[in-house]
């Protein structure tokens, strides 16, 4: 079953349950896969769900760290819950180890030498490790790499 089926499927489950948290978050990403197959005019594949996800979690983090500056339990608690759903739909996270090989794999496939092939390894890395691995974090491990 492609992704995009089980969040429509695990919807009308929550909508059945009554579970008003769970049906709101999954409303709002199925809006928000709706809106970029709108804007670009396909049908998004697995990958692509998985970066909606993703850029989903993000605007959600970021949002907690500022209710968080402001006092605002109420909201913070709120954006965990939907933090928490989304997150289900990740693949699984690779461990350090895991990003560490991968990382040095392709370094080595893509024959970089120094930081100015930092963009080749990159997008290696990004088809290969997107929703399986913080971005950020692959990106420094990258760096430090061929910085050193």
């Amino acid at each position: 079953m492609k992704l995009k089926e089980r969040i429509v499927e695990d919807m009308k489950t929550a909508l059945r349950a009554r579970e008003a948290a769970r049906l709101s978050a999954l409303r709002l990403l199925l809006a928000a896969i709706k809106q970029r197959e709108v804007d670009e005019r396909v049908e998004l594949g697995d990958a692509e769900v998985v970066a909606v996800i993703e850029k989903m979690l993000k605007q959600r983090r970021d949002s907690i760290s500022q209710f968080q500056s402001a006092g605002r339990q109420d909201l913070v608690a709120a954006e965990e819950q939907e933090v928490q759903v989304l997150t289900g739909y990740l693949p699984a996270r690779l461990s350090p180890a895991e990003i560490e090989a991968t990382v040095t794999q392709a370094i080595a496939a893509a024959g970089a030498k120094s930081a100015q092939d930092m963009g080749k390894v990159m997008s290696a890395l990004k088809r290969e490790l997107t929703g399986r691995a913080d971005m950020a974090q692959v990106s420094a491990l990258v760096k430090s790499k061929l910085a050193g």
